[in-house]
């Protein structure tokens, strides 16, 4: 009878120490179910497969997540806070333009937003004239207003930090295609472009450039013209040789698009003669040579039409009266002269006088 009861306490303690273990093991699975679906299930549900968050500079950990939450990107703020905490995101909020995947974790979103994996911006420029312009066109892709970038652009002082003056900074700019972080500074943009033209240059362009006894400056501020002057790429060349025709001459370029720049007028479709007295160094009906700097930034294909112009004997060269964008080229001042009263014609025809 003893050995029973005993035999039944032993059983009975038996039994509750396995519900204990048991009830603990299932505690600890429950726990670190918990822990997991923190840390590892998804907590971004979205509309679409993907959103663009932007943090501006100098935001705080508490406003990046009311961001999150406000924008319906999280779904547990708890559970996003608790994994930036243990990850220290908290402490270290990088500004950029982060793509959020739908259906991520909290693990891979702090990740990305810790380490300031951001997904950058093809920022795209040309047809730019001026470097407030300018500034207005990469404020539409960077963080920066067009204000700031503008003030950066165009103080003597940023343009003689790169080895220009205020008139040939232009020349530094090379219009095309560039991927930038959108948080990128005025003065990071600034060295980016100085990198970007030295690669642009180094090479075949700087020989060709000394071949034609020209700096860079000289060759862009020659481009900037010709970009003016047509409105097909097949021309640049030929109208370079013009140019360059005149320059060895010592005859004065004569150049329209520099009256404009002048005047301050790019938009005129006629220039007079009066309009070409104005003083002003950039006036080539005045001065020889080229202009103290561009007018404009020219684009690839007009600089490479300097640096590959076509040789010939042409020193003139009128728009056609057709208003196809398209010149006749002429060897003497006769025929130009023939040429420049159809152009005329054409544009009182078309009752166009300014």
């Amino acid at each position: 009878m003893f050995e029973r009861r005993r035999t039944q306490r032993i059983g009975k303690a038996v039994r509750i120490s396995m519900l204990i273990v048991f009830l603990g093991i299932f505690v600890m699975v429950l726990v670190v179910y918990h822990l997991y679906s923190r840390i590892y299930v998804s907590n971004v549900s979205l509309e679409g497969d993907q959103v663009i968050y932007y943090i501006p500079t100098g935001t705080t950990f508490e406003q990046v997540v009311n961001g999150l939450e406000e924008e319906g990107i999280i779904v547990s703020r708890r559970s996003f806070i608790w994994v930036a905490e243990k990850k220290r995101y908290d402490r270290q909020v990088k500004p950029g333009r982060y793509k959020i995947m739908d259906g991520v974790s909290n693990n891979t979103l702090v990740n990305m937003l810790r380490s300031g994996n951001q997904d950058p911006v093809m920022l795209v420029f040309n047809n730019i004239d001026r470097l407030d312009q300018l500034a207005g066109r990469v404020s539409d892709y960077l963080e920066g207003d067009s204000a700031e970038f503008a003030t950066f652009l165009t103080t003597g002082e940023t343009a003689g930090r790169y080895g220009f003056d205020q008139a040939t900074f232009p020349s530094m700019f090379i219009p095309n295609t560039y991927e930038f972080y959108w948080n990128t500074t005025p003065e990071e943009f600034t060295e980016r472009m100085k990198e970007e033209y030295e690669l642009f240059w180094k090479g075949e362009r700087d020989r060709k450039a000394g071949r034609l006894e020209m700096t860079r400056a000289e060759v862009t501020t020659l481009a900037s013209i010709v970009d003016k002057e047509t409105l097909h790429d097949d021309e640049n060349s030929r109208i370079a040789g013009v140019y360059i025709n005149r320059l060895e001459k010592g005859i004065p370029l004569q150049a329209d698009p520099t009256v404009k720049f002048a005047l301050n007028d790019i938009t005129r479709k006629r220039i007079l003669n009066a309009d070409k007295n104005i003083d002003s160094p950039y006036n080539t009906y005045r001065f020889k040579g080229l202009p103290p700097g561009p007018i404009s930034i020219p684009s690839i294909s007009a600089i490479d039409g300097v640096l590959n112009y076509e040789e010939h004997k042409y020193l003139y060269f009128c728009a056609k009266p057709d208003f196809s964008g398209y010149h006749a080229f002429s060897r003497t001042l006769a025929q130009h002269n023939r040429n420049a009263r159809e152009y005329q014609k054409a544009l009182n025809r078309n009752r166009i006088y300014r």
